[in-house]
């Protein structure tokens, strides 16, 4: 059997093992927000925005920043159909409902103008998500919440990286979310971040972040809203302080593996990798491939043929309309057909060419035999 080839593992270093040993023996007391301090500086720094609120998700993120913009009961919040659970759970969660839209073939991601189809008077907001480091049309959808008066939000959990006209991910609408899961390219174990250019909006959620308890407050333990508990802790801001001081060599890691795949697999017909348009970066956290309908190539035997190599190989999201708690939206036709005839490959940061050349040749074998 050969080595098994996983799809995802963090990149830790000894910088990461100090700083996660100093908050273990020496964050508490005064010390007790040293570290997640000085992470919402350093990722504010990097992201080019003006504040920043670490949370334990990027679900908490989104979802406090959700509540300070309003939404509630009613309202309409539109977002692509493709997408994790976990983009649409705080809409689900606040009393709203997700508007599932199709998604654009060469981004993957929302499209314009099935959004701007989508709005109704109920409409609060448009969910942008850069899903597997890929950017939605962000031009499109800031002009679009522009002529409509609605906001744009951005869920940026999956574009650590990814750079519209030199605007990083995240830093465009009027709050964006990201994840530090042990998956991304960036990581605290679990975690998140809540980031806004807007100072009202951030001191709205920096009282819900701290159960509804406003910073001016002088009573103490007096909090003037219900709000939420969605803190990170010291000690895995401490490991975010030690990877965000190595976010450009992370970063960089991330798309020389995406290169060497687009290397490894040009010219193979019918089959296309993450795009990355002119003025954009891609952050390429999770390097995927997706197969022409007519190539007959499907998810199924995607996952078959990377099973027997013994490699580690993650589906393409489902619509999330196609979940048994939503109602179906098949008209949603591109995000109903993509995820069977698609497959996210392995990107860990010390992959080695040969691991990397084992993957493709999966790729270009079934490329091979479907032509």
């Amino acid at each position: 059997m050969k080595p098994r080839i996983l799809y995802t593992k963090p990149s830790i270093t000894e910088r990461e093992v100090v700083y996660a040993t100093d908050a273990a023996q020496n964050g508490w007391g005064e010390r007790c927000y040293e570290y997640i301090n000085r992470f919402e500086q350093q990722f504010a720094t990097h992201l080019g925005v003006a504040h920043a609120i670490a949370t334990s998700s990027c679900t908490g993120a989104l979802h406090m920043g959700m509540a300070a913009l309003g939404i509630g009961p009613g309202d309409e919040v539109i977002m692509a159909d493709t997408n994790w659970i976990a983009s649409a759970a705080p809409i689900v969660h606040l009393g709203a409902k997700p508007v599932f839209v199709d998604i654009r073939p060469d981004s993957w991601c929302i499209d314009p103008a099935a959004a701007e189809a989508a709005i109704t008077p109920r409409t609060k907001a448009i969910l942008a998500v850069h899903i597997y480091g890929n950017l939605c049309d962000m031009d499109a959808l800031l002009d679009l919440g522009r002529r409509h008066g609605i906001p744009v939000i951005e869920d940026a959990a999956e574009a650590i990286g990814s750079q519209h006209r030199g605007r990083r991910a995240g830093s465009m609408g009027v709050f964006g979310s990201f994840s530090f899961h042990g998956t991304k390219t960036l990581t605290t174990g679990e975690g998140g971040m809540f980031v806004t250019q807007d100072p009202a909006l951030y001191e709205r959620v920096l009282t819900l972040s701290n159960h509804g308890r406003a910073r001016g407050q002088t009573k103490q333990f007096w909090p003037d809203v219900v709000g939420y508990k969605y803190k990170m802790s010291n000690l895995q801001a401490a490991i975010g302080c030690a990877q965000v001081e190595r976010i450009d060599a992370l970063i960089a890691r991330k798309r020389e593996i995406f290169q060497a795949y687009r290397q490894e697999l040009r010219g193979l017909p019918g089959v296309h990798l993450n795009p990355e348009p002119p003025g954009t970066v891609n952050g390429a956290w999770m390097p995927t491939v997706v197969f022409d309908a007519e190539t007959g190539v499907t998810r199924e035997a995607l996952q078959q043929a990377f099973a027997a190599e013994n490699v580690d190989a993650r589906v393409f999201f489902h619509p999330l309309s196609s979940l048994p708690m939503f109602d179906d939206c098949p008209q949603n036709r591109l995000a109903w057909s993509i995820p069977g005839r698609a497959i996210n490959l392995p990107s860990y940061h010390d992959m080695t060419a040969p691991e990397i050349e084992r993957v493709a040749a999966v790729v270009r074998q079934l490329a091979t035999r479907a032509s």
